[in-house]
Order: C-alpha cells, then sequence, then structure tokens
C-alpha cells in the first residue's frame, strides 16, 4: 500500500489509499457526524465515497454536509431505525459514546453498539471502523476507557469485521483535549496542578487522526484488528500546556499538588470553563493512565508518519486562523427575519461581537461608504474617540492614526488604514481589516454587504483574540464602549450608503 502524503489539508487526503482504483466507490455510513472528528472527516469522505450520515436531528446537519452527501434519521438506541440507513452500505463509521450523558453512560453505550452490530450484520456490512481509547484491558481501566473497549467487542460480536484506532489526546481546534488545555492555560497565570498532568501520552495531531480513518476504508487485512496510533512524541499534559503557552506568548507558571483527587480536579475544571461540567470527571479518569503506544502496526502497515506535539498545536492554531479567514458571517442572516446579532459569541479562542442592519440601498451603494472608511474621511461615527484611541496608540508606542490611506476612494489587500491592514477585500461585498495598533492579542474588523429583497444587508464583526488573562479583562472592560461605537458606526455607514442612492433613511 502506498505511503500517504504528509502535510496536507485533510480534504486533499481523499486519494491516500490505492485500493479499488477504478471500482464504483465505496458507500458509507457515518455516525457521529456533528461530532468533532465526524465533522473533521465528513468533507474529505464525501469526495472519495458515496456517504450517508445517521442522526437523530437531520436539521442539524442542514447546510454543514456538502450536497452530495444523503442525510438519514435514525437512533443507534432505536434498533428498527438502523435498518434502512445501513441498506446497501459496505463500510461504517461509529462514532458515538455517551460520556457526556448526564445519565448511566456505559448502559446507553452497551445497548447502542449491540444495536448497531446487529444492524450492520443484516445489512451485509463488510468493515466497521471504529474510534477508541488507548488504555490496556490488563489495567485497571476507568469507566469511560472500559466502556470505549467494551464497544469494539459488542460491534465485533455478530461476526462484521472491526477495525478500531486506539488513540491518546487528539491535538486539533475543537478537541477535547486541546480545548481543556487552551482554558487552563488561556486563563490561569498560575496553575495548581494535580499529578495526572504529569502522566505521560502520546498525543496525535488531528489530521494524522484523519489519514488514518480514511486509508482504513481499503486497508487489506481480514479479521478484526486493534491499532495503536500516536504521534511522535511522548510528553505529559504539562508539557503540552507549556508549549502552547510558548507558541501563544504567554508566561505560566504550574504548582503541581498530591492532594487533588480526580473529583477535585474535575470540580476544578468545571470552576475554569463550563465546558467540563458534565465529562470533567470521566475525563480526568482516562488521563490518570498513560496513553502510548506500545504497537508500532499501525504506523507500519498504513506507512502513515504522525507529526510531533509542537507541529500539531502550531497546525491547530492555523487552522483557527484559516476558518476564522473563511468564515462569512453572512451564511447565517436570514433575508426573512430580522438581522441577527452575535454579542461575545466564541470562535474558538476568539471573541465575536457581530451586527447587521438593513438598507435600502444596492450592495454597491451600500459598499461604498466602506470602501472610503478611515483616513480623513474618519469612521462614520465617535471621530474624537476613534482619535482618542489613536493617540493613546501613539503613547504606549503604536502607529496610531498617522498613516491615513493611501488612495481616499480605493482599497487594496496589504493597504493601510490609520491602525488597521486590509488583510482581505472583495469589491462591493467585503472588507477585513487586521489591527495593528497596540493590543493584548489579535484583532480584526469585517464588513460584509449581501443583496436583500429591499436592497442589501450590512454586517459589520469584531474579533479578537485575547492573549492570556490580561487580554480578556481588556475586551470585558472596553466591550461597552465597543457596543456604542460600533453600532453608531455601523447605522452611519447605512446612512451614507442610503444618501449616495438618494433613497434617504
Amino acid at each position: 500500500m502506498g505511503t500517504v502524503p504528509q502535510g496536507l489539508p485533510a480534504d486533499r487526503l481523499v486519494d491516500a489509499p490505492e485500493a479499488h482504483r477504478g471500482d464504483p466507490p465505496p458507500t458509507i455510513l457515518m455516525t457521529g457526524a456533528s461530532g468533532y472528528v465526524g465533522g473533521r472527516l465528513l468533507r474529505p469522505l464525501a469526495l472519495r465515497s458515496t456517504l450517508r450520515c445517521l442522526t437523530r436531528r437531520p436539521e442539524f446537519l442542514a447546510g454543514r454536509v456538502p450536497d452530495r452527501v444523503s442525510v438519514v434519521r435514525g437512533d443507534v438506541l432505536d434498533r428498527g431505525s438502523l435498518r434502512e440507513a445501513l441498506a446497501g452500505v459496505d463500510v461504517a463509521y461509529y462514532f458515538v459514546h455517551s460520556m457526556g450523558s448526564p445519565d448511566d453512560f456505559e448502559e446507553a453505550d452497551r445497548r447502542a453498539a449491540l444495536n448497531f452490530a446487529e444492524a450492520a450484520q443484516l445489512a451485509g456490512v463488510r468493515r466497521i471502523i471504529y474510534l477508541g481509547g488507548m488504555g490496556d484491558e490488563a489495567e485497571r481501566l476507568s469507566a469511560h476507557l472500559r466502556s470505549r473497549q467494551e464497544v469494539r467487542r459488542l460491534l465485533a460480536s455478530t461476526g462484521v469485521q472491526v477495525i478500531e484506532f486506539r488513540a491518546s489526546i487528539v491535538i486539533g481546534s475543537g478537541s477535547v483535549s486541546f480545548e481543556m488545555i487552551r482554558a487552563l492555560v488561556e486563563k490561569l497565570p498560575i496553575m495548581i496542578t494535580p499529578r495526572w498532568v504529569g502522566i505521560p501520552a502520546q498525543p496525535i495531531a488531528i489530521d494524522d487522526l484523519l489519514r488514518y480513518l480514511l486509508a482504513a476504508i481499503d486497508v487489506p487485512v481480514t479479521g478484526p484488528r486493534v491499532y495503536e496510533i500516536g504521534g511522535a512524541d511522548q510528553v505529559s499534559y504539562g508539557e503540552l500546556m507549556r508549549e502552547y503557552a510558548r507558541q501563544r506568548g504567554l508566561r505560566r507558571l504550574q504548582v503541581q499538588v498530591p492532594v487533588l483527587t480526580p473529583r477535585l480536579s474535575s470540580l476544578w475544571l468545571g470552576l475554569v470553563t463550563p465546558l467540563y461540567a458534565r465529562i470533567g470527571r470521566k475525563l480526568i479518569d482516562s488521563v490518570r493512565h498513560p496513553t502510548l503506544v506500545r504497537d508500532d502496526a499501525a504506523e507500519a502497515e498504513f506507512g502513515i508518519h504522525p507529526i510531533g506535539y509542537r507541529a500539531a498545536i502550531a497546525a491547530a492554531l492555523r487552522n483557527e486562523d484559516r476558518e476564522l479567514a473563511e468564515t462569512h458571517w453572512s451564511d447565517a442572516v436570514s433575508s426573512s427575519g430580522a438581522p441577527a446579532v452575535w454579542d461575545g459569541v466564541r470562535f474558538g479562542n476568539r471573541l465575536i461581537d457581530s451586527r447587521a442592519v438593513r438598507s435600502r440601498a444596492s450592495p454597491a451603494e451600500a459598499f461604498a461608504p466602506i470602501r472610503r472608511i478611515g483616513g480623513r474621511r474618519g469612521w462614520y461615527h465617535a471621530d474624537v474617540l476613534w482619535k482618542l484611541r489613536g493617540a493613546l496608540d501613539l503613547l504606549v508606542g503604536g502607529v496610531g492614526l498617522r498613516r491615513g490611506r493611501r488612495d481616499a476612494d480605493q482599497l487594496r489587500v496589504g493597504d493601510t488604514v490609520d491602525f488597521w491592514r486590509v488583510e482581505a477585500f472583495e469589491p462591493d461585498r467585503r472588507l477585513r481589516l487586521q489591527a495593528e495598533m497596540r493590543l493584548p492579542g489579535r484583532a480584526w474588523l469585517e464588513f460584509e454587504v449581501e443583496p436583500d429583497d429591499t436592497g442589501s444587508i450590512i454586517r459589520q464583526t469584531a474579533i479578537f483574540d485575547p492573549v492570556g488573562l490580561f487580554g480578556l479583562a481588556y475586551w470585558y472592560l472596553v466591550h461597552p464602549l465597543h457596543q456604542a461605537v460600533f453600532a453608531g458606526m455601523l447605522r452611519g455607514i447605512a446612512r451614507a450608503g442610503n444618501s449616495t442612492s438618494g433613497s434617504g433613511e
């Protein structure tokens, strides 16, 4: 089998496996498409197969899956709903677990796996690909890891071939482990850490995990197989937190204490971020055990050579920037209802403040004031405050407002606009500015104009990527002022566009 190319985005890995070239693409069913791994696997999988997604709420996946992907309603706890979903399926991905359930997650996982195994056998499914957790079955495992390994045995109990990947920590923007590291490092300058932060692990980058999952469709093996997969390095959670802090430019002190029990650790995580209020104890129980690759069969048989943890963290941070740059907030604006407002919404580590107004001007007329923003023309509202912000920036060694604009009417990518720089520009549609003033973080200001039945919708989005606790404090201190200034600026832009169109307000 050929070697999978390294360093490529997941949606460009569709040609990695060489088996079945020239044959019709397999029909694949994916469960858990709304989850982290399933969501990341969706697009590359859809490019190389006939893909079907099973979900309890098809409406939730609407707009999130490519047009060529079919979405079927079903529930792994309802055996009858699986018959139609699995009909004609060659390979199924099983990404279901109930760790976030407030009820007995082990019993729920048990019932779900049995239902799926029996339905897959009746449908003639050739292979089930399953993502489990690392851990030696001879050890005293946590309830979470015991359940993950029991699920694999149940999936294989009806004779359908099961390929299980047992992974350690998954590093990628949005993964539970990465978000836990982010929350701790960003919010706590001094971290009182329990002993489990020193337990060794072998973290794997999300893109390397996706390569394994894609290659498993055609890997020429018989019978059930279990593969342990991990990255190039063996490190602890503590080392991961220190590396994240280094790449974010943060100085963090870790003080390890022996008295934090799993229960106290989970409560501690719940205080730092509500994400772990339900899953904290189960997660901590799992990371108390070493998760190291002891059998290198996966790397040998798949020809995949995973990257190390430093490169994985850097890739996760780059991916957030790419996703942010490709996000069009206007996609969520409905022309049939009131323009949406998002106040302080999180996007990864970024904080988002977004608002929109309707204008009777055409998109070109509505965009004209945006194209001319800054410089001598000003910012359409509270120019005194903008000048004060520029003066304060000069006092702390920033560029202030003295740079102005290259051209009073036209913009291009790379132009300066006072203490901003043009990062993206689509004529009559989109302007994205990146801040170059002194800030405890990074900031962007984006404007989008979309056609509407009565003219256009103008959306303005402020984005802030805070660095550490000081960055978060800055956001929340200036947020009320930003709301007033940005809301007034948006109204001023709309008035200027309406005036240009001659339609009035």
